[in-house]
């Protein structure tokens, strides 16, 4: 089944972590689709983003038990991917300003 571009990439993560890691390693931190393998997340970045992927890591990160009070339940289960820029390619800019 063919994912759209658009429904792979969900955000960036912006932390102090990802920001560190986009500034030393040239990499950039997103949250993606779980049903998303590494393949579709270089191919939807590409074309998005227009600019060329050298390397993709996935981290599947389990959704954690939450109490409010006596209400009770679940985070919902959510991929990250650090996705490595080629050499030479311009830094995809969401996190200016901070």
């Amino acid at each position: 089944m063919r994912i759209n571009e658009y429904q792979v990439i969900r955000r960036p993560i912006i932390t102090e972590k990802g920001l560190g890691v986009k500034e030393t390693q040239h990499t950039v931190v997103l949250e993606v689709a779980a049903g998303a393998n590494k393949t579709q997340i270089k191919e939807a970045v590409q074309k998005i983003f227009k600019v060329k992927v050298a390397a993709v890591r996935t981290a599947i990160y389990h959704g954690k038990f939450r109490r409010r009070g006596r209400a009770e339940g679940h985070r919902r289960d959510w991929k990250k991917a650090y996705v490595k820029l080629a050499v030479g390619e311009k830094m995809i800019e969401y996190a200016e300003n901070l």
